[in-house]
């Protein structure tokens, strides 16, 4: 990596203090109240414009030096709702939260790129700092959109990032196209007929009914499904019962869908209904499925990708940046971004001999050796687009 500029390494070791701050006192989606105090502080005593109560808790920083184009970045704040199993000093003190997918490294890249250009101002137009509440849950993003973001903060591009475990830190990746997955919750609830487990020639199992929907759900992926166009359905909960004596009337599966393209989420879904409809009635059953459409695929607009690209091989080098890579089936909700303007949405590697947990694991914490990364990337960027 290029050698940090003097003003940025400063702000270094503040940015990783501040970052183990935010992971000792996680907070849930929408209810990022501290966080967002905490950020709104630091952008307002940098001289940064602050407007809060966008999408709930989220709010943006509006840094402007001269006249020239707007572009937004984002960072998102939320923890997952998730016990910590770390034993470290800086550790959840919260129970049943954890930041345990590396938003608080986000925020701190977000941050720390933010109070360098306000002090620098080596760039002409105008940069909106985004810090999104609820990614993880709830659709934070579509919030900010129906309070009107780009309206009141009108952008021509909008970047976003996330730590990346299975890249090495100092590597990223950029990439044009689809690099996420489209989510969607899916319930199949199966009325069947109850009675004594030992006379089930009485009843409709619908715990058989289920058990024959869980398995053949499988063959939607491998044989409906065109196999370059990746897909997963995995059915995740199967509740029902409350005696071992005793048949159910019912039960109740839970899992989710997760495609890169609307023509395979359609035909899976169409084909997840059909397929549970005809096994329950060839029981004498009745399967009910309701399917939750969560976030669209995240797709990169050609046009931000290729100049995100060009800001990180101006940072790290050609060989430290990968323009090709496989899609992940993960969701993100800055997919909502990108229907409305032009977005690129890139990865930053965090992966070291002591950061190998993955995302969502109890044993994951941000490797702060990204920050300099993250807030350098972010810097150069914005200095690249908005050059003076």
């Amino acid at each position: 990596m290029d050698t940090l500029p003097s003003a940025l390494a400063a702000l270094i070791p503040q940015l990783s203090t501040w970052r183990r701050d935010l992971h000792a006192f996680p907070e849930g989606s929408f209810a990022e109240f501290r966080t967002a105090d905490f950020i709104a502080e630091q952008l307002a005593g940098a001289g940064i414009v602050v407007t809060r109560g966008i999408g709930g808790t989220g709010l943006v920083g509006t840094l402007a030096n001269g006249e020239g184009p707007a572009i937004a970045i984002r960072a998102d704040m939320d923890a997952l709702e998730m016990d910590e199993a770390n034993l470290f000093a800086h550790r959840s003190a919260h129970p049943g939260f954890m930041h345990g997918c590396g938003h608080d490294g986000h925020v701190m890249m977000l941050l720390g790129a933010a109070l360098y250009l306000a002090r620098t101002k080596r760039f002409c137009g105008t940069v909106q700092f985004v810090f999104q509440p609820a990614e993880e849950k709830g659709g934070g993003a579509e919030a900010m959109l129906r309070d009107g973001l780009f309206e009141r903060f009108p952008v021509s591009a909008i970047y976003g990032a996330h730590n990346e475990p299975m890249l090495p830190v100092g590597e990223m990746a950029v990439v044009a196209g689809a690099i996420s997955a489209a989510q969607d919750d899916l319930c199949i609830r199966v009325y069947g007929k109850g009675g004594h487990a030992a006379r089930p020639h009485l009843g409709v199992d619908p715990i058989l009914v289920g058990a024959e929907i869980v398995v053949a759900a499988q063959s939607i992926v491998s044989r409906q499904i065109d196999a370059q166009r990746p897909t997963v359905l995995s059915i995740t909960r199967f509740a029902g019962g409350s005696a071992t004596n005793v048949i159910p009337d019912q039960v109740e599966l839970a899992g989710t869908l997760r495609c890169l393209d609307p023509a395979s989420r359609s035909q899976a879904q169409a084909a997840l209904v059909r397929l549970a409809s005809g096994i329950a009635a060839a029981h004498g059953a009745r399967a009910e499925v309701t399917i939750d459409r969560g976030y669209p695929p995240v797709i990169n607009a050609v046009g931000p990708t290729a100049r995100a690209a060009r800001a990180a091989i101006a940072l790290l080098g050609s060989d430290a940046v990968h323009q090709e890579s496989a899609a992940s089936l993960g969701a993100e909700d800055f997919a909502y971004y990108g229907e409305h303007v032009p977005a690129c949405f890139v990865r930053i590697g965090q992966r070291d001999a002591t950061h190998t947990a993955s995302l969502h694991q109890p044993t994951y914490d941000f490797n702060d050796a990204a920050l300099p990364i993250g807030s350098a990337f972010w810097s150069k960027l914005v200095e690249q687009e908005l050059p003076y």
